[in-house]
């Protein structure tokens, strides 16, 4: 009994396909997203979140009639948001008080003639309106930015 066999070449299967990945791709795939996506939505709610101070800070200023009464308004948001920074800062008075509006800034905004109209326009009788929309850009800015300090 002599019998033959017929022997065949070995085939290999065929590659497997590049699409769909295999399921550990799809969860590299979402926590690289995610990973991308947490950044961005971030700063998409620190934005919104320094609009809305914003927003507070120009309805409190505006609900104030004339300008004096808007330095006033100026003012005390300014005081309710250094408690943020140090507890006992809205105590602090005349330049004391514009050396902590100041401090951490690279050129002082208060040291000048806004800082003068802040700690002493109260008290005139008479204030200038283009001056408190000065003020107000920078105590705005100010404001903000202690503010959204966490």
């Amino acid at each position: 009994m002599n019998a033959v066999l017929v022997l065949r070449g070995i085939h290999q299967p065929p590659a497997p396909p590049w699409w769909p990945p295999a399921p550990g791709w799809w969860i590299v795939a979402a926590v690289v997203l995610v990973a991308m996506a947490m950044p961005a939505w971030r700063a998409w709610r620190r934005r919104r979140r320094r609009i809305a101070f914003a927003r507070l800070f120009d309805a409190a200023v505006d609900a104030a009639a004339a300008p004096a009464a808007r330095l006033a308004a100026i003012s005390g948001l300014l005081r309710r948001a250094s408690r943020r920074i140090d507890p006992a800062a809205d105590k602090l008075l005349g330049d004391d008080w514009l050396r902590f509006l100041d401090a951490g800034k690279a050129t002082p905004a208060f040291a000048g003639a806004s800082g003068a109209l802040l700690r002493d326009g109260i008290y005139r009788v008479d204030v200038d309106a283009e001056d408190v929309e000065a003020l107000r850009t920078i105590a705005r800015a100010r404001f903000v930015a202690w503010m959204d300090r966490r």
